[in-house]
């Protein structure tokens, strides 16, 4: 480890905090359906939208509707996607020639987008068409980004308004993130990325002269575009197979910082974005310094675990100085990799700079655990603000189990329904993981995948069932998911891990909603200083523990004392 190194993870942190304001208060004049800077240019348009669609966005909607407004038009984009896939070979803007993609990999793909999750079994570059990627790939991106934060907008109404029947309108929401958040924000990535030499092309490719005078075919296509929303939005699937480890996809170091930014900037601001709309915004702050607290621990443990190496290099006097270079850029070292790979799995981005695979153990077990505490360490956009509130409503029930009274929260009692709904959506993403990644483990079919055997088979098992339930979408590379059996049980997952948690928050949304605000009285338990902080971690730490200790005890950790006896399979 490198005073270098610690550096670059601290002034990350300290950078993306102090914007978690500034972006809060873009997105809470979204959420409040405040006049834009920018309504004079986009206002028409999202006008046309309402008139083309017969959407009323003052109509308000309960939580039945908006949920069964935001199924339906997931559901559509499933099917629209796949057809996309399906019949590239005969659309327009495909220079490569790829006829369509096969069906189970082409309905994996479908889901994986849909669901926020952007898992790829395939390679970008040698399976999709320009025009799959741009209006298959990207514009989903966008959709399914702005579907996650339109959820966090209706939770957030649930805790703001009073006695009220609506949550919102999620047509209304969905345009509105989409043209005022996610396309500004993501048309300047764009073009700052094509500064930084990343292509923005219809072309396929373009040949380049080697240093020894032959000739090399290199891929190219709309990437800048793509990069922008895949970061923003924390969708993290990339263009090109080797994602935001290929250069072109991530060419300097200053890309490599700006993505990282984008990947938090949206989740952070939503935490602040919270606090103003319930009308305390150390309500938000403290939700952010819970997210802040847990991401410290994971960057420093996987940058201290990739820093010390390989234990069986040192025991064989091999040992490099920059720790475990295994499947890292050279470029970006040991301390970059490790802060790219937590702050990509502390949301549910998935995108990577090195490979997880090629991790250490204990250096791969932090993003596998970030993933598996729900990504609510910023999270997802909106998912990650979704789960931490309903973490948060089930440490308040402990809090008030302990102080004797009916627990509240941000002026709202928790009941029995509340606790049920919030319960289910807890246990719904560890059912999905555990049991299919069980299935997987014993059937021949499953047991097929796994490059490596032993815990470390186990842990790509374990691995992927995680990433798909999570909606990350990162990998350990040694599956070989691209088969019938993993392309189908993988989507299921993908689709339980995403609407499973989903609705269940928008049922509470709901509930809360019609409650009326309870003031602040000498018994409340106080939701804002370090007591709360400290609380709100220990549950989810020992939540995520107790769920998933026995797994990471099979295959990560077995795999560390493995390695340390100087043994590996």
């Amino acid at each position: 480890m490198t005073i270098t190194g610690w550096g670059l993870i601290l002034v990350f942190t300290l950078v993306f905090i102090a914007l978690a304001k500034p972006a809060g208060l873009w997105l809470h004049r979204v959420y409040a359906g405040e006049r834009m800077p920018l309504a004079r240019v986009i206002g028409p348009v999202e006008r046309a939208f309402y008139r083309i669609a017969g959407v009323d966005p003052t109509r308000e909607q309960g939580w039945l509707a908006y949920a069964g407004s935001l199924m339906a038009f997931n559901l559509f984009g499933i099917v629209l996607l796949f057809a996309i896939l399906k019949l590239q070979g005969v659309l327009p803007f495909n220079p490569q020639g790829f006829a369509g993609v096969e069906t189970l990999l082409a309905f994996n793909t479908a889901v994986s987008f849909i669901t926020n999750t952007n898992w790829q079994n395939y390679a970008g570059e040698s399976a999709l068409s320009n025009f799959a990627q741009m209006a298959g790939l990207t514009v989903q991106n966008f959709l399914s980004a702005a579907t996650g934060i339109a959820a966090a907008f209706a939770l957030i109404r649930g805790f703001a308004r009073r006695e009220a029947a609506g949550i919102g309108n999620f047509w209304a929401d969905l345009t509105r993130i989409t043209l005022y958040i996610l396309l500004p924000i993501s048309i300047v990535l764009a073009l700052f990325f094509v500064t930084q030499g990343v292509p923005q092309t219809l072309a396929a490719s373009t040949t380049a002269t080697t240093v020894e005078g032959s000739s090399q075919v290199i891929a190219v296509g709309p990437v800048a575009s793509q990069l922008a929303i895949k970061q923003l939005g924390t969708n993290g699937g990339g263009f090109f197979n080797a994602n935001s480890a290929h250069p072109f996809e991530n060419p300097t170091a200053l890309s490599n910082v700006a993505q990282l930014l984008a990947i938090f900037f949206i989740g952070a601001g939503l935490t602040w974005t919270f606090g103003k709309a319930v009308g305390a915004t150390r309500q938000g702050w403290a939700l952010l310094a819970a997210m802040v607290l847990i991401f410290a621990v994971g960057v420093s443990v996987c940058y201290w675990a990739e820093a010390a190496g390989n234990p069986i290099h040192h025991a064989l006097g091999v040992a490099t100085a920059g720790g475990n270079l295994e499947g890292k850029e050279v470029r970006f070292g040991t301390a970059a990799s490790a802060l790219y790979a937590t702050v990509t799995t502390a949301t549910s981005t998935g995108a990577v700079n090195a490979m997880h695979d090629s991790f250490t153990p204990l250096g791969g077990l932090v993003p596998l655990f970030n993933i598996q505490l729900g990504e609510l360490v910023i999270g997802g956009v909106g998912s990650g603000l979704y789960a931490i509130l309903i973490y948060a409503i089930l440490s308040v029930f402990i809090a008030g189990l302990m102080v004797g009274r009916t627990p509240e929260y941000v002026g709202k009692k928790i009941e029995a329904r509340e606790m049920k709904l919030s319960v289910i959506a807890i246990v719904v993403p560890p059912l999905a993981i555990l049991g299919l990644a069980a299935i997987a483990a014993v059937l021949p079919a499953g047991l097929a995948g796994p490059l490596a055997r032993g815990p470390h088979g186990f842990s790509e098992i374990l691995y992927a069932f995680t990433s798909a339930a999570g909606n990350n979408g990162s990998a350990f590379g040694g599956l070989s998911g691209n088969t019938p059996f993993y392309n189908i049980l993988l989507a299921v997952a993908m689709f339980i891990g995403r609407f499973g948690v989903l609705l269940p928050a928008l049922a509470i949304a709901g509930g809360l909603a019609a409650k009326r605000h309870v003031p602040t009285g000498p018994g409340s338990f106080p939701t804002t200083g370090p007591l709360w902080v400290g609380l709100l971690v220990s549950v989810i730490l020992i939540v995520g523990g107790l769920t998933f200790l026995p797994s990471l005890a099979l295959g990560p950790i077995a795999d560390q004392l493995q390695v340390v006896a100087g043994k590996t399979l």
